[in-house]
């Protein structure tokens, strides 16, 4: 479906009785006809539609050009709405849901049939998260429904962060747009299977391992985050994601290293593009886009996705990237640098 004007709503994700603001109703109101609105989280922005209805998860796959195999998330806003969904809820589940939720963590249980089979793409589980935002949080409860919502872009692109990016890539394409502002995190929630007593990551986001350990003890990170043969269990796990319009090679190295790749690049007659920290401020580039300081991983998270973005097409015949820590939230960071490199990486050590 495609239409001749997406609506687009502002809202003050700070004034009080959010849901009853006529933006967020009508917003609302569009997700109860099985529209799709895009609509920001804590996270980045989502394509939200109803979680229940066939026609709607069609129109979410349809205007992003996602396959179908990949399970959408489904968004609620209070725990009562998880058991209306699933199964059971487990011990370590719910010691996570009391820890992290609302906020950008994605528990996967086994669903009891009640939404789309689309949504699931046909597993038998279904992934839940209570989204920290209040924006989110006024259109879920103003439409009633669980909200099925991956993220508003076109898919293989990085993800949006603002209401500018979602429009850049769906104008035209989906009901409307709800602009609450920059979102908070800038990378997706953490993924974790709760279906056995073992908790799983399925896919690293802004809730870290070090985070799950310290409230459930021991976790493991799932083989198909680097396998990526494998049927995707969860959102995030399959397919290229992220990239910017130019190949992306992550450099694995120091300053040096770096500024060396570069050159070589400039020499065979390539726009050099650079994704830096600023302490490889300097390096030999056509363009340079900086991340902030290489110990805030807070920030360069926050910068990722707007950054890719950047690089516009034409500008640039390659981009190179710095590569980061993969503890705390650097796990997450070099998740997506991987699939928006589709795994191209130059390393000093070899």
């Amino acid at each position: 479906m495609t239409y001749q004007h997406t609506r687009h709503w502002v809202v003050d994700k700070s004034v009080g009785n959010l849901e009853a603001s006529p933006q967020i109703q009508e917003a609302a109101g569009f997700i109860k006809q099985n529209k799709v609105v895009a609509f920001p989280t804590e996270t980045v922005y989502g394509l939200g539609g109803n979680a229940e209805s066939d026609e709607a998860i069609d129109l979410i796959f349809q205007a992003k050009g996602r396959p179908s195999d990949n399970p959408l998330i489904v968004h609620i806003a209070e725990k009562e709405q998880l058991c209306r969904y699933v199964r059971s809820v487990s011990s370590q589940a719910d010691k996570l849901i009391e820890a992290f939720w609302p906020g950008p963590l994605t528990i996967v249980l086994e669903h009891n049939g009640e939404l789309s089979e689309k949504v699931t793409a046909g597993l038998p589980t279904v992934a839940v998260r209570m989204p920290d935002h209040p924006v989110a949080s006024a259109i879920i409860k103003a439409s009633g429904l669980p909200v099925a919502a991956p993220s508003a872009n076109r898919s293989g692109r990085p993800s949006p962060t603002t209401a500018a990016h979602v429009t850049d890539d769906l104008h035209g394409l989906i009901a409307g747009v709800v602009d609450g502002g920059p979102t908070g995190v800038g990378v997706e929630s953490t993924v974790v299977d709760c279906t056995n007593d073992e908790i799983v990551i399925l896919r690293p986001g802004g809730i870290t391992k070090e985070d799950l350990e310290k409230v459930a003890g021991p976790v493991t990170t799932d083989p198909a985050l680097v396998e990526e043969d494998q049927a995707p269990v969860s959102p995030g796990m399959k397919y290229t994601h992220y990239a910017p319009h130019a190949p992306l090679i992550l450099v694995d190295g120091d300053r040096r290293f770096f500024a060396e790749k570069a050159e070589e690049a400039r020499r065979e007659g390539k726009k050099v593009g650079v994704l830096i920290t600023d302490e490889y401020e300097g390096v030999p580039a056509d363009k340079e886009i900086r991340l902030g300081p290489a110990g805030d991983l807070p920030a360069v998270a926050r910068r990722l996705y707007d950054s890719l973005r950047a690089f516009n097409q034409n500008e640039v015949d390659v981009i190179f990237a710095q590569v980061f820590p993969e503890t705390e939230l650097g796990g997450a960071i070099m998740n997506r640098l991987r699939k928006a490199a589709g795994g191209k990486i130059i390393s000093q050590k070899e």
